[in-house]
């Protein structure tokens, strides 16, 4: 996967989104901008990129994603919650339709107890209410690698939302009971029982 696989994955996410009306910005640290970088590469982008936010340190994340530091210390700055957290932050203040934040670990160095170089963790959030989380362990396969590698699953899971919610098919005897056509039933007449004449009492 390379720069080719992210140039056709960013033509036709620009494709829908233009066809959805759907806007798009991104929160980018461990890709440094990579992501926005491959959307605006396309021509005519403008309508449905809005910004990047490129947040390397933790400062600038708590600046300008609103992500809380409660969730920097409990955490790490490579976790579900800080990915998910910059996301929802990115959604908000670009006031877009769809939202991607990659956080992880590239390498060379960096690498803790539980995280090693090559993981990184994606969230992309929709104004909808919809958010997704995926983590990835690519390894220790290059800095460069990584980084691409981590641009495509963003398109990917950016693709996954703009296509919008899946509408679960209702049952066929459902539908086909609506097309029956009703039966109008007559009204009910009500029988009157007249009683026989009383014979004269003698």
């Amino acid at each position: 996967m390379g720069g080719s696989d992210a140039r056709a994955l960013s033509r036709s996410l620009l494709d829908l989104c233009r066809m959805r009306k759907l806007t798009i910005a991104t929160a980018e640290s461990c890709t440094g901008g990579l992501v926005a970088g491959a959307l605006t590469d396309i021509p005519g982008s403008s309508d449905v990129i809005d910004r990047g936010f490129v947040t390397y340190s933790n400062e600038a994340k708590r600046a300008m994603l609103g992500v809380e530091a409660s969730t920097l210390a409990n955490f790490g700055a490579v976790s579900k919650e800080t990915a998910t957290a910059m996301a929802i932050g990115a959604l908000e203040r670009a006031d877009v339709d769809l939202a991607v934040a990659i956080t992880g670990i590239a390498g060379p160095g960096g690498a803790t107890p539980g995280k090693p170089v090559g993981l990184v963790h994606f969230a992309a959030a929709a104004r909808d209410g919809r958010i997704i989380h995926r983590e990835h362990r690519f390894g220790a396969i290059g800095r460069s690698a990584v980084r691409a590698r981590s641009v495509v699953e963003a398109l990917r899971m950016l693709m996954d939302l703009a296509r919008g919610p899946q509408v679960a098919a209702k049952p066929q005897r459902a539908a086909a009971s609506r097309l029956r056509p009703r039966v109008t039933r007559s009204p009910r007449r009500h029988v009157v029982k007249r009683r026989p004449p009383r014979s004269p009492r003698g």
